[in-house]
């Protein structure tokens, strides 16, 4: 490798991925929904932010509607 380059004729080219980059939020989560997560994510051997957003997305796409009854 050359230890310098010229990227001065360079053009800049858009992200195309952008639309689909994730977006930080805050949410409210009960603690035994956390411990629960953070227990499968170390079985699966992924970050429990991440297992959290795969089953979000998992609902979002096959439409999923929650369906609760109160006792």
């Amino acid at each position: 490798m050359k230890k310098e380059y010229d990227f001065s004729g360079m053009k800049a080219v858009r992200n195309p991925y952008a639309a689909a980059l994730k977006k930080q939020i805050t949410i409210r989560l009960n603690s035994s929904t956390i411990d629960y997560f953070k227990n499968m994510a170390k079985d699966v051997g992924i970050p429990y932010q991440t297992l959290i957003d795969s089953y979000l997305t998992d609902c979002a796409l096959c439409k999923r509607k929650l369906t609760m009854r109160w006792k």
